[in-house]
């Protein structure tokens, strides 16, 4: 009987299928079992696969551009687009840039591209000429699409600036000094000299380039690299996380496993996260590959209210959103006008969410099965999420439990040795989520993934019994205060629950005496008050005395990476200047 008990329950598996009520865990390392097997499929095969069985369902709806599409139609725009692709002389492993805001030429270049077994590379549409170029050479990307311009990103009169070439070449005969792999530009909504239109790779495949694109089919491998997802990275240049079929259509069908979209009818998603990121593309378009669900685009750049709007005109019953875009939409003056009955739940995820958002997200928007996901782009993105139907105290305060097939453990981030259970240390992944590389970059590559296939995150983190984890900070994020650890993150959970404070941001200044000081960078709620003095007095006797502020500043907003994340490193630069330090 023993030996039955020890194989059904070994001290490091955690089975998710559900979620976990037997303490197995006895120290930092844990493997997430499931009676499901790993999909074999690839981008392509998975939505025709939805197409087959949902013909009719809405797979797509982007309400500002008017556009609706059914499984069957997608499916073909498609394969009609793929063929245009082939049909221009783009090749399987050539790489394809997708440069824009949330568009549906977005989701149907995502499925054309690895259809024909382009790499997709997803540009972000904030970059600037020196970002484009430097991430458009990185890779060799040998095509683009683009829209002409949207807001103030003028796509067209950048990448002219990169390639003055175009304005006398033909289409698809591009030569650029400045990117010698560019041959082809595809604009989404204009005729430009030297770039094709959308209309042009449409019509472009004869049923010639549709036999070629199905015996591809065949020879396709889901181990084939197909998405390139560039890392802001809060320093240095950006890298070009190399994900395969295999890495992000098995993290779509197990993200949609443990919401229950697998089980739920007629699934419909808000989605105002942008596409070109690993949650939009991933947890949105692969997810609505694999799991046959609707994708409902709110706006083309985003806008909280137009979200409200969606989720009330749609009906939407999952609402996926970053911290700051649910912070957003709870600060609408008027978000008790809004019908958001449909929802049933949501994720939070992209950077540290704040208990008390969690919270008020729940009990104001009424979204009583949202979770908390975590993961990096490098692991397809997600690595944790949390179930439906935790509880309040586990929402709030983890980022879930381990997901399917993945194994995880807590390191010293010094000797690499396994932190006793429940201690913090640096958190790694290991399994079938773990991208093939940093493109083009060996050194970088084996700088985060170990020999072993261990993927080094770089984040502080603790794993309870049940496999539940804690992330405590950013390893470069830590403030050392006269040899006191400090993780900002836990600071800032607790200055988001002063009822003057909109968001909270802590870093580490530099001090002659202590190493460094805490210093907390706060934007306050719409026309409210606040003095140091207040938030120091606010702190005392609930926080330990080293954790208070030395310093605090208030702010109207914080330096952002293109991807919406809050440079630690700038906002540092900013407020030591601003304190003359």
């Amino acid at each position: 009987a023993q030996y039955i008990s020890l194989s059904i329950f070994p001290p490091s598996a955690v089975h998710v299928d559900s979620p976990p009520t037997i303490p197995t865990l006895t120290t930092s390392y844990a493997h997430g079992t499931s009676s499901k097997s790993l999909l074999f499929s690839t981008v392509g095969g998975s939505l025709q696969a939805s197409a087959e069985r949902f013909p009719d369902r809405e797979a797509v709806v982007f309400l500002q551009e008017g556009v609706r599409k059914t499984f069957s139609q997608l499916q073909q725009d498609v394969e009609q687009a793929a063929a245009g692709l082939l049909a221009l002389g783009l090749k399987r492993g050539d790489r394809l840039g997708m440069w824009g805001p949330n568009t549906y030429e977005w989701v149907l270049f995502q499925f054309a591209s690895a259809k024909a077994g382009i790499i997709l590379v997803s540009v972000n549409p904030a970059y600037q000429v020196q970002e484009l170029e430097f991430a458009l050479r990185k890779v060799g990307c040998n095509a683009i699409v683009c829209p002409t311009q949207f807001k103030t990103q003028k796509y067209c009169d950048m990448l002219r600036q990169i390639c003055p070439e175009m304005d006398t070449a033909s289409p698809g005969s591009v030569k650029s000094a400045r990117l010698p792999d560019l041959h082809t530009v595809i604009v989404t909504d204009s005729r430009q000299p030297g770039m094709y239109h959308l209309e042009d790779v449409m019509q472009a495949g004869s049923s010639q380039h549709i036999q070629q694109l199905e015996e591809l089919q065949k020879k396709l491998s889901f181990d084939d690299p197909i998405n390139i997802q560039f890392t802001s990275g809060t320093t240095g240049n950006p890298k070009g996380a190399t994900l395969s079929h295999h890495n992000i259509v098995n993290n779509a069908y197990l993200i949609g496993m443990r919401l229950g979209y697998d089980w739920r009818s007629q699934v419909r998603v808000c989605l105002p996260v942008p596409l070109y990121h690993c949650f939009g593309s991933v947890g949105g378009g692969i997810v609505m590959a694999t799991h046959g669900i609707t994708l409902v685009s709110p706006s083309t750049g985003y806008d909280g209210r137009a979200n409200l709007a969606a989720i009330e005109s749609e009906r939407c019953t999952f609402v996926y959103g970053t911290p700051t875009m649910y912070i957003d939409m709870l600060g609408q003056p008027d978000l008790a006008k809004f019908d958001l009955s449909s929802v049933e739940g949501g994720i939070m995820a992209g950077s540290p969410c704040p208990p008390e958002i969690v919270k008020k997200v729940i009990s104001t928007m009424g979204i009583k099965e949202l979770v908390i996901a975590y993961g990096t782009t490098e692991n397809s993105p997600v690595t944790f999420c949390g179930f439906p139907t935790d509880n309040l105290e586990r929402k709030s305060e983890t980022v879930g439990c381990i997901t399917s097939h993945l194994e995880v453990k807590v390191v010293d981030p010094g000797s690499g040795q396994l932190m006793p259970l429940g201690i913090s240390g640096e958190l790694m992944i290991r399994g079938y989520c773990v991208m093939l590389e940093y493109w083009g970059d060996v050194a970088k590559t084996d700088e985060c993934i170990t020999k072993d296939r261990w993927y080094k995150t770089g984040d502080i983190a603790s794993l309870d019994k049940y496999g539940f984890c804690r992330i405590e900070g950013r390893i470069k994020d830590m403030i050392i205060r006269g040899g006191e650890n400090i993780y900002p993150a836990e600071i800032e959970q607790f200055l988001h629950t002063h009822p003057k404070v909109q968001e909270a941001q802590v870093i580490g200044i530099k001090d002659e005496r202590m190493g460094e000081e805490v210093c907390a960078c706060l934007k306050l709620k719409a026309g409210q008050d606040c003095s140091a003095e207040d938030i120091k007095a606010y702190c005392k006797g609930k926080i330990a005395h080293f954790k208070i502020p030395r310093y605090v500043t208030f702010v109207e907003g914080y330096p952002l990476t293109v991807s919406g994340k809050i440079q630690k490193n700038k906002l540092r630069e900013q407020t030591e200047k601003f304190l003359g330090l």
